[in-house]
């Protein structure tokens, strides 16, 4: 198991639909923000990387299984890990109240590289991002 990350956040209201839930498509928001997160505290900055490097790493792949609604100002803790960093960033993602430890969603995603200029995938990612990342 490579890197993982904690956030704890707050549902801000305008994220909810008109049920009073969170609406689906905020959940893979939440994924990115602590996607980020644990990149930023591995001092991996994938936007500089395609600017100094060539190199872009976008999500190819998610998946999302909606357990138990979140709603306004519910607060939570996103989890993100990273699995795999191989030939790909493979990475699982869960998300909990803080209030109980109620799992509401889990999910997870995957990153290619690809080189920038030409949007051609490599089939390894580079060393340097592969041992921030744990691997």
């Amino acid at each position: 198991m490579g890197a993982v990350y904690e956030l704890r956040m707050r549902v801000p209201f305008h994220d909810v639909d008109p049920l009073r839930i969170v609406w689906h498509g905020n959940y893979l928001k939440y994924f990115d923000v602590a996607r980020f997160g644990l990149f930023a505290e591995r001092g991996v900055d994938l936007y500089a990387y395609m600017i100094e490097k060539g190199y872009a790493f976008p999500v190819t792949r998610t998946a999302l299984k909606h357990i138990a609604p979140l709603r306004a100002f519910d607060e939570f803790v996103c989890r993100a890990a990273v699995t795999e960093a191989q030939y790909k960033i493979g990475m699982s993602f869960e998300i909990r109240k803080v209030d109980g430890g109620i799992l509401c969603a889990r999910g997870t995603s995957e990153q290619l590289a690809v080189r920038y200029a030409t949007m051609e995938m490599e089939f390894t990612i580079p060393e340097d991002i592969r041992q921030a990342l744990g691997f």
